[in-house]
């Protein structure tokens, strides 16, 4: 299982602002890239291409390590084997862009949109990828989408940690994990029955799985929920059975982040 705190130092460099050397723009390949659209194996090292239009662009084999192409219009470009290390793609447009075996180690694809987008060969398992749009499910495997979906929960954003869950569970139906934090994103959205349903199917596949801790959790999970909803139907609700169960919930949420499956 990927270790989704695992960020290269590049990627945190890029977050912070702090940018690594690189070599000098070719400013003859800058030119005929944004003259032209057509700059295959071109070295566009670290070129500074925030908001450009490159939309339809030929940059088949292309290196872009640590370029900033931050809110770029990239949609429908050919980016097959390109090297994007390092690169910033924060809220470009990557609709239907090839992006096949294309490098993408530390590459900063946040708030990006990848709908249609070609990924056939790209690992995205080190790319920074929070609040990317339209990632379709055969870009990544379910510890991918699930460890995606546990960053997008802690960082609040619970609609789309539950869209990276569904995609685990399509990959794999039997994922227990995906099932419980999607369980507690539900709860977070106030949604108490649709929790306890993905918690309780959680329960099945951890017992069938032969994991103790994980069985035990997803129980105590619906049985406080049960309970609060329980009190609630005899009048004897309160906001501090509420932050109980919500507590329960955290364990729960706790034992996901530090790898427990």
């Amino acid at each position: 299982m990927i270790k989704i705190t695992s960020i290269s130092l590049t990627a945190l460099l890029t977050a912070f602002g702090l940018v690594l050397p690189v070599r000098a723009e070719n400013l003859a390949h800058l030119s005929q890239l944004l003259s032209t659209k057509q700059c295959q194996l071109c070295d566009l090292t670290g070129s500074g291409l925030v908001m450009a239009d490159l939309s339809g662009a030929s940059l088949i084999g292309a290196n872009l390590a640590g370029a900033n192409l931050s809110q770029a219009n990239l949609a429908g470009a050919d980016l097959r084997g390109a090297n994007l290390t390092g690169a910033s793609l924060y809220g470009a447009n990557l609709t239907g862009a090839n992006l096949s075996s294309a490098v993408l180690e530390g590459t900063d694809l946040r708030e990006s949109y990848l709908t249609n987008a070609n990924l056939t060969g790209t690992n995205l398992a080190n790319a920074y990828v929070q609040g990317a749009k339209g990632i379709s499910q055969n870009a990544g495997t379910p510890e991918l989408f699930y460890g995606w979906g546990l960053i997008e929960t802690k960082e609040g954003n619970y609609q789309e940690a539950i869209a990276h869950h569904n995609k685990a569970l399509i990959l794999d139906s039997e994922y227990a994990p995906a099932y419980l934090a999607r369980g507690y994103a539900l709860l977070r959205l106030g949604n108490e029955n649709g929790a306890v349903l993905n918690a309780q199917m959680a329960s099945q596949l951890y017992e069938k799985q032969e994991n103790t801790q994980g069985k035990e959790l997803a129980e105590s999970f619906v049985k406080n929920i049960e309970a609060m909803q329980e009190a609630r139907r005899k009048g004897g609700g309160s906001p501090g059975l509420d932050n109980i169960v919500r507590g329960v919930a955290s364990l729960a949420l706790q034992f996901l982040l530090k790898g427990g499956i």
